[in-house]
């Protein structure tokens, strides 16, 4: 072995201090804090209604300016008395689930300063059962006949896949339900009760 094999390797430190690593390797450890601190300061603009509605002019801006209002006229607006924001609803279960509407929020950002961004904007991704659940996961246990409906829904989405969600009975945004039913609008939810008894009838 030749001394230059025998020689020691300078250390992950030394290396890192000599220009050709440090340079580089700067502007790597800059650009990952400014990452981090951007996505940091997302979320933390994800969770104001305001926000959302500045980008998503309507008919986002229209369903803002309910959630302001004295009294609930919607099942979003009631949320909001609990506390809840457009991002709780409109984000999925755990940090997949929240990382996955950070990106369609990101692609949204990117639309709206490009001035590409359609109005009225669409519902690109629909609210799953799984965005209720995480504040409701009591509700597919109930045994009282008034809510059984709710025992039976994932029995009829496994054998059928045109069966209803949560959202097609608990629109968020539509302000023809009653208050007293939790905003259910009549004709609409008994359409989706005659369904889930035609599938189990067959």
């Amino acid at each position: 072995m030749t001394k230059r094999n025998r020689r020691a390797k300078p250390n992950l430190a030394a290396r890192l201090r000599q220009p050709r690593y440090f340079i580089p390797g700067l502007i790597l450890l800059l650009g990952l804090v400014f990452s981090i601190s951007g996505m940091l300061y997302a979320a933390h603009l994800e969770g104001s209604d305001a926000f959302c509605a500045s980008c998503h002019t309507q008919p986002e801006t229209k369903y803002f300016h309910r959630t302001q209002q004295s009294q609930s006229v919607d099942l979003a607006s009631f949320h909001q008395t609990k506390s809840v924001h457009c991002i709780d609803c409109h984000s999925g279960r755990g940090v997949t689930g929240r990382l996955g509407a950070f990106v369609v929020g990101g692609r949204d950002m990117i639309a709206y300063l490009t001035h590409t961004d359609t109005q009225p904007a669409p519902l690109t991704v629909p609210i799953g059962d799984g965005n209720c659940l995480k504040c409701h996961s009591d509700v597919p246990q109930t045994t009282s006949f008034n809510r059984h409906f709710h025992r039976f829904l994932p029995q009829w989405q496994a054998v059928d896949p045109n069966a209803a969600t949560c959202v097609s009975c608990h629109t968020s945004h539509t302000t023809a339900g009653s208050s007293s039913l939790q905003f259910l609008v009549n004709a609409p939810t008994s359409q989706v009760c005659q369904d889930c008894h035609s599938s189990f009838a067959r």
